[in-house]
């Protein structure tokens, strides 16, 4: 009680206090993490609370070096093609404004890495966030109980154990949660930590339990095998990689012979191609292949600058044919695939920049310690589940993937400071 009196005491005397502050803005980050699994209007408010807590501890000099980085550079860069992109769309000003906001949040990166480069408490943030998920599977197993305790409506597809939000969110969720228990798991093995690492793998097992047996989106299905096979190749022996690989065939051949939703799961990719394909008939799959298609079409209609920022749905809109039911018909104004998303609105530039920035966040992960490995994770997650989807400009997945990249890459960036001081190579 003494220390949670002192803290709330130092955060109160922040106007006096310059630690107090760089804490004030700490906690925010933390509030936000908390509040990422269960809401968006939460998540948009508590942002902007932290960049006004930002405001008052910024060094102006230091920050705007901080900005050289491509780290930083590069997402800046593909907001700014997205404005620029406003410029030579035809579709209504609405739509353009409205195709610009996603991208927006990129801008939050290089705040994120400038605060945690200098902060000690970024991993609170994963705490945070790991605990609030952890939170959520039980709300999910009450729900698979007792539908009536759901936030949804009660007759919403793929609502069977969501208490908040949607299928896709909770199993990018509870995946990322997955493998990043992984790396503290090992290293407390190794380090004889039995019981500490034996609390993380039932933490561990608790999500991948919820998503066998509750409900798991294609997606996370997908996705989860590679990022365990990065985690494989960078921190086991080969002999514990076939060991594990073969353990894992056997668990995944049992969990689909005794559970219906990871039966019905995987059953619905072909079932979904077949009926496209036969029927022309509009299902998830065969949407995603029509999308593609048209896509790749559009692009090379225009393929250095793209069509402008928020055309997606009126070139959609032109190409559609037949009636309304049948797939050509469908009118969208994402493609689900991040790439194409980009390659229609700002053709190869966007792409380019797009590719750079994924790949120059991926590097900043290359190293030891828990906080370069969530980055890793975080971006890696990011860049192979935006093959089905558009992540990184979802709302959800979005955020994930900035206050992820942004809390842990000024981790890595603050660890390489002080290990650069330490040899006496730092930069005066």
């Amino acid at each position: 009680m003494n220390s949670l009196g002192s803290l709330v005491s130092s955060t109160l005397s922040a106007r006096h206090d310059p630690a107090a502050r760089i804490r004030n803005v700490d906690l925010i980050a933390v509030l936000v993490a908390v509040l990422l699994p269960w809401s968006t209007s939460g998540v948009g408010i508590g942002m902007l609370l932290w960049l006004a807590a930002l405001a008052a501890t910024l060094e102006l000099r230091p920050f705007l070096y901080s900005l050289k980085r491509p780290i930083c550079l590069l997402p800046i860069a593909l907001v700014a093609l997205a404005a620029m992109g406003t410029l030579w769309s035809d579709a209504p000003w609405s739509a353009r404004t409205y195709a610009l906001s996603p991208a927006t949040k990129l801008l939050v990166l290089p705040f994120l890495f400038y605060h945690f480069e200098r902060s000690t408490r970024g991993m609170w943030v994963f705490i945070a966030f790991l605990a609030s998920c952890t939170l959520l599977t039980v709300a999910s197993w009450m729900v698979a109980i007792d539908p009536s305790l759901s936030l949804k409506a009660p007759d919403e597809p793929q609502g069977h154990g969501i208490f908040v939000k949607n299928y896709i969110d909770q199993s990018q969720e509870f995946l990322l949660c997955t493998v990043v228990l992984a790396f503290p798991i090992i290293t407390l093995l190794r380090q004889g930590k039995i019981r500490q690492a034996l609390l993380l793998t039932l933490v561990a097992a608790n999500f991948v339990v919820n998503m066998v047996f509750v409900v798991v989106s294609r997606t996370a299905l997908v996705t989860l095998p590679v990022m365990l096979a990065v985690f494989a190749m960078a921190h086991l022996k080969w002999r514990t990689n076939v060991m594990l690989f073969v353990a894992a065939v056997v668990l995944g051949a049992l969990a689909w012979t005794v559970s219906p939703q990871l039966q019905a799961t995987t059953d619905k990719f072909m079932r979904d191609y077949r009926v496209y394909k036969e029927f022309n008939q509009p299902t998830s799959v065969g949407l995603r292949l029509e999308f593609w298609e048209k896509s790749l079409r559009f692009f090379a209609e225009a393929p250095v600058i793209g069509h402008g920022t928020g055309s997606t749905r009126r070139l959609f809109e032109a190409a559609a044919t037949g009636p309304a039911v049948l797939a050509q018909a469908q009118v969208i104004g994402n493609p689900h695939n991040q790439t194409l998303n980009v390659a229609v609105q700002w053709g190869a530039t966007g792409v380019v920049i797009l590719y750079a920035m994924w790949l120059s966040h991926f590097a900043l992960f290359r190293g030891e310690g828990l906080a370069a490995w969530i980055g890793l994770m975080v971006v890696l997650q990011n860049m192979f589940s935006s093959l089905f989807n558009s992540h990184l400009f979802d709302f959800h997945e979005g955020w994930m993937y900035v206050l992820g990249v942004g809390v842990a890459g000024g981790m890595v960036l603050r660890a390489r400071s002080e290990a650069a001081e330490c040899s006496g190579t730092g930069r005066p």
